[in-house]
């Protein structure tokens, strides 16, 4: 039996070292269902560039992928996390499956939310999960991390030496199934697999609810599948109001989108004017 999940002591260690570690995140029912989902996906290809990994492969919009990722994805415990450090209304930014396999180099250094260019130190503008689907050791690619560097400044990242950032990194050894949550102003990078066997990961990030998002799920999540999600889902993919009004459709709640018959309202306004020249010469 999996102890008692204590969020205030999760929300401690998130708020004085910038991550916490659920170690019975996924089952291994979750586990069993997340290989068999992520099995025709792999074996493909490789990165483009060495931050994706040219011996790491990635599949993108995993959420659409499968049942099991969409519960991970809404998984209570880790919205509970969120709703501590987040604004009501955050959204999903990005969803993925991550394997490194043998030979792969370690990662450059970052931080998730790199990208929002607000001066640091603040509060992070988003929070990461990166679950183990296989276990996370010292030598297999274990995410490394700096713990308290979620606090750090512009000056003392710019003034972090390679050297330096080596002694401090510390790899987030956890079985399978367990999961590390960090605050995206958190140093750290994919480790080297020095192992002789892949390592295989997903992971998830969430921002706040006006930040811009990684991963255009508009687009990438076809309208059928977000139909059949739940509710938290649909919210989580940008399906909702930001009050009063950000992301509203045409001057209507996006759900209605969602709607079997709905069409966009700029295509029923063509379709009732047929003959209307769209040449305003």
């Amino acid at each position: 039996m999996s102890e008692p999940f204590d969020i205030e002591a999760h929300i401690r260690r998130l708020t004085g070292d910038g991550y916490t570690v659920i170690e019975d995140f996924a089952d291994a029912a979750a586990l069993a269902a997340a290989r068999a989902t992520l099995a025709p996906h792999l074996g493909s290809h490789h990165g483009r560039n060495a931050f994706e990994g040219f011996s790491t492969e990635r599949v993108y919009t995993l959420v659409a992928r499968g049942k099991v990722f969409e519960d991970l994805t809404a998984e209570p415990r880790l919205l509970a996390l969120l709703d501590r450090f987040l604004q009501p209304g955050y959204l999903l930014t990005a969803s993925q499956a991550i394997c490194i396999y043998p030979g792969e180099a370690a990662q450059a250094v970052h931080f998730d939310d790199g990208f929002y260019r607000q001066p640091r130190p603040r509060p992070a503008i988003s929070l990461s999960l990166i679950g183990a689907i296989d276990a996370f050791t010292a030598t297999n690619g274990a995410t490394d991390i700096i713990p308290g560097s979620h606090r750090w400044s512009d000056a003392d990242i710019a003034a972090l030496s390679p050297e330096k950032a080596q002694s401090m990194l510390t790899p987030v050894v956890m079985p399978a199934g367990g999961a590390i949550v960090f605050q995206g102003t958190l140093l750290h990078r994919g480790g080297a697999n020095r192992s002789d066997a892949p390592r295989l990961a997903f992971t998830n990030q969430y921002c706040e609810p006006w930040g811009r998002t990684q991963e255009n799920f508009y687009l990438g999540v076809p309208r059928e599948r977000v139909q059949a999600m739940s509710p938290r889902l649909q919210d989580l993919l940008g399906y909702n109001i930001w009050p009063p009004f950000m992301g509203q459709v045409t001057g209507s709640h996006p759900l209605k989108s969602l709607e079997p018959d709905w069409v966009a309202p700029v295509e029923r306004s063509s379709a009732a004017h047929p003959g209307e020249s769209r040449d305003p010469s």
